[in-house]
């Protein structure tokens, strides 16, 4: 398999290039991988799925920050390594966090993964878990991937083309999706017929504060006929990509592995991410990996 990293520094080092031209090649590098990140989070979806259905032993312990990993994660992180391993592009995982800031902060090119996002969910059985895989490109997400297996979804985006969804896409521990085949099935977000009335806020299921509360309340005065929508994991920036929802809160914990892949979904599909309450954007692969509060818009709201 070709070894982007190389290509792409090869390239780097033998022009002197200006923006467009490094957008280009990260453009024509991210063609090749969006097809083989989609495969991967399909086969993890395999894995995750045998697990919830199948296991009555989720095998779950604490990691260092106190959340719940079990062995659907653990298989999930492992599929995906071993099926993108090939491609030689640096992957950060939610459950490979321990390598070093002084390794990272040189790359150029890496995938930023959370094999299962929503574990508490996940061990709820609500249904409310996903796969989130992105492309970062000189710290900026460029291309992402996220798999919703138990409701056969798949949101795909790439930075300037825009964000899609693909229905009826199977678990499968051996998929073989290629680019013309993905495109033939792309349903651009946000979704006609989307429109509703009341305005919408996403809330986690299960990491809420005083200050999420508080948040809610200041938009409820701009907005009397709120209503609060409970969702877990990533799959939130999805239903704010679809049109679904309008807003979404989050005063809690997470990490950019939550955040990237939704992020620029959401971000092609029109709409917003930023901190809260400063309204700065999100950055990615920093020294301290943890997000600020933010809140993010659709594009009814931008």
């Amino acid at each position: 398999m070709v070894n982007y990293v190389y290509i792409y520094n090869v390239i780097k080092q033998s022009l002197i290039m200006t923006s467009q031209d490094q957008k280009l090649i990260v453009a024509q590098i991210r063609e090749h991988l969006l097809p083989k990140c989609f495969n991967a989070a399909v086969k993890a979806g395999a894995a995750i799925m045998n697990i919830y259905n199948n296991y009555d032993d989720y095998d779950i312990s604490l990691k260092s920050d106190h959340t719940p990993i079990t062995l659907a994660d653990r298989m999930a992180h492992n599929t995906i390594k071993e099926y993108l391993g090939p491609t030689r592009v640096p992957v950060l995982s939610e459950e490979g966090r321990e390598i070093l800031f002084e390794e990272r902060r040189n790359w150029e090119l890496f995938l930023l993964v959370d094999p299962l996002d929503g574990t508490v969910e996940f061990i709820k059985r609500n249904n409310e878990f996903t796969v989130n895989i992105a492309l970062l490109a000189e710290g900026e997400c460029v291309g992402s991937v996220l798999y919703v297996p138990c409701l056969k979804k798949m949101y795909i985006a790439a930075k300037g083309k825009g964000a899609y969804l693909i229905r009826n896409i199977e678990p499968c521990d051996n998929p073989q999706y290629e680019g013309k085949q993905i495109e033939a099935m792309l349903e651009k977000l946000p979704l006609e017929g989307s429109c509703h009335e009341g305005f919408r806020v996403a809330l986690s299921r299960s990491h809420q504060t005083p200050e999420t509360h508080q948040r809610v309340e200041e938009l409820r005065a701009e907005h009397p006929d709120l209503e609060v929508v409970e969702q877990g994991s990533s799959y939130k920036f999805c239903l704010l990509a679809e049109g679904v929802v309008d807003y979404y809160v989050r005063t809690t914990n997470t990490y950019e592995w939550d955040t990237a892949a939704g992020e620029l979904i959401l971000s092609e599909a029109g709409g917003k991410t930023t901190s809260y309450p400063d309204g700065k954007p999100l950055a990615y692969n920093k020294e301290d990996l943890k997000n600020p509060w933010f809140e993010a818009q659709g594009a009814r709201c931008k």
